[in-house]
């Protein structure tokens, strides 16, 4: 397979676990809203996190073919996170104050993560080790 046919199969892969991810979050976070006490930050960051597991788990697999260091990997995805959640959280309180639609600055908001991410995870977290589970086949 060529390799812009092969980008684009992989880019395709990622939005569809990044979809799949934003369900687990969604579906994780209003369990937790509705079925517990747990304050709403809470609920956002433990949804958050499922996702983010949910995300990198798949793509690693088989989006990226990764056969890399896992913990290393892990590490620098969590490091996005600690950058991208206070700033997301940072933008989204600032625009919805402002009076845009929060719904609007959601959608938004899970773009700006998406091209992030995926440029992020596949240039710097899986960029030298991208594809290396089928070589070793």
């Amino acid at each position: 397979m060529n390799t812009r046919k092969k980008e684009l199969m992989r880019s395709l892969k990622f939005l569809l676990f990044s979809v799949s991810a934003g369900i687990i979050q969604v579906l994780s976070f209003t369990l937790l809203e509705e079925l517990t006490y747990a304050p709403h930050w809470l609920s956002y960051l433990a949804s958050l996190i499922l996702s983010v597991l949910w995300n990198f788990t798949f793509n690693r697999k088989f989006t990226f073919h990764s056969a890399g260091n896992i913990p290393v990997a892990m590490t620098k995805v969590a490091l996005f996170y600690v950058v991208f959640t206070p700033l997301s959280t940072w933008w989204t309180d600032a625009l919805t104050g402002a009076g845009m639609n929060e719904y609007l600055v959601l959608v938004g908001t899970m773009i700006v993560n998406f091209v992030t991410e995926f440029l992020y995870d596949r240039f710097f977290v899986f960029g030298k080790t991208i594809d290396a589970d089928q070589k070793a086949k």
